[in-house]
Order: C-alpha cells, then structure tokens, then sequence
C-alpha cells in the first residue's frame, strides 16, 4: 500500500508580495505538507484576472484545494484566509492567521478606509511598479527589515503591476472587505494567531481574536515584525509543523 500523501497546506500571501514570498518558509517545511502557494487576484500571475473580489479569490481556493487542507495566510492573505475558513469550515482543518485583522467594525472606519483605498489606487495606476515598491517599503508596519530581507521582498513586489495592485485594493483591502470579528466564535477549527514579537498593533488583535475563538492559540516571533514569516521562515514553519491540540 502507498504512503499517504502528506496535508495540503495552502498559504495566503500579503498585499504587494506573491505566492513566490512563500518560499523560504516551504524550504523549511521538508515533506511535512503539500504547500500551494497561489498568486492572489491581482497579484503576480493574477495581476489580469478579474473580478478583484473576496467570492472569486475564495472560488479560486475551493478549486485549488483538495477536499480538507491547513490554511496560513499573512495580513490581507490573512484577512482573506479567515474569510476561507468562515466559507469553507468542513474542508479547512487547522486555520494559522500571521499580522492578520478579522477587519473594520465601524461603518463610518470602514467607508473612510475605501475611500482612503480608492485614492491610493488611483495614485498607484500613474507610478511604475519600482516606484512603489519601494514606496511601499517604507510603509511603517514594514520597518526594520534586514537589508537581505528588504531585497527578496522588492525582487517579490517587482513581479506585480500598478494595475493589478489597484485592483486588488479596491476589491480585496481592508475597507472592501466585510468585519468577521461577530463570527470568529464560529471557528471550530484550531487557530493559531501569531505576530512579530515587534508587532504591537497586531498582537494585541490576536489576543482580542484569541478571546473570541473557541481553539485558538496565540505565537509570537521573536525578534520579527509584521512579515513574520519573512523575517523568521524557520520559526513559522516550526509553527505550521506542531501538531495542533
């Protein structure tokens, strides 16, 4: 009899990167899973596809994903990810959320940040993809970045188009996207929520997540910020390793 194969595990990349910004962290993954690592609409590969919106991004995923599969995702890959996990609760069977938000619960917030949204699309249609790409390099959340680490992630954000980005953040960003902070209680799956040890903002979210979810658990990074899993593949792949209790 053959082995079994080992789980898939699908892994949801952030605004601006790739399905490529994966690859160090599935490096170290060795056989333990079956990574699948998609271009996002409007990313990369999918800088054309469209609609931009949450419905075909999670169609996209029921398609490519076998029957049950682990899910990561990173920031909006994570937003997106938690939304996946909502939709899909008998197929996703452990959900792992890095610098991730379950989103805006103040309409008047959440009107502000598309609008906000809407404006940095247009602006970004008029720039190259060099130009912002570093521009978003120097957004704060991104500090401290190993000079190494800066690098990989540009190479990554060149593989995109001021098109594609545009319409990922009307379709996908924070303000398009629905609040999921009155359903995390419908997560039976285990969750982890992990940050950057430098990531204050978005370790406290995942402490407030973690009160609000009935098996979950919180991880932090040390040394990391908001890209954990840049900064830090080994330990977030020892993360996505440990067998969940």
């Amino acid at each position: 009899m053959a082995d079994p194969l080992p789980p898939a595990l699908v892994l949801l990349h952030g605004f601006t990167n790739t399905g490529d910004s994966w690859a160090p962290v599935i490096r170290r993954l060795g056989q333990r899973y079956r990574p699948l690592a998609p271009d996002i609409r409007g990313h990369g590969a999918a800088s054309q596809a469209e609609p931009a919106t949450l419905a075909a991004v999670i169609a996209d995923i029921a398609a490519l994903a076998p029957a049950e599969f682990e899910l990561c995702g990173y920031s909006m890959g994570g937003r997106i990810a938690l939304h996946v996990a909502l939709a899909l609760p008998d197929r996703v069977k452990r959900l792992t959320l890095i610098g991730a938000s379950p989103g805006l619960t103040d309409p008047a917030e959440r009107v502000a940040r598309l609008a906000a949204d809407a404006a940095l699309a247009d602006r970004l249609e008029a720039m190259t993809i060099e130009q912002f790409a570093d521009e978003w390099a120097r957004t704060p959340v991104l500090a401290g970045l190993a000079p190494a680490v800066a690098a990989t992630a540009r190479s990554d954000r060149l593989r995109n188009t001021p098109e594609g980005l545009a319409r990922a953040l009307r379709g996908l960003g924070t303000g398009a996207l629905p609040s999921a902070w009155d359903r995390l209680g419908e997560l039976d799956m285990p969750v982890v929520l992990v940050s950057g040890e430098r990531d204050a903002k978005f370790g406290a979210i995942a402490v407030e997540m973690a009160a609000r979810i009935p098996a979950a658990s919180v991880a932090v990074v040390r040394a990391a910020g908001h890209a954990a899993h840049l900064e830090s593949p080994a330990a977030v792949a020892e993360l996505l390793s440990v067998t969940p209790r």
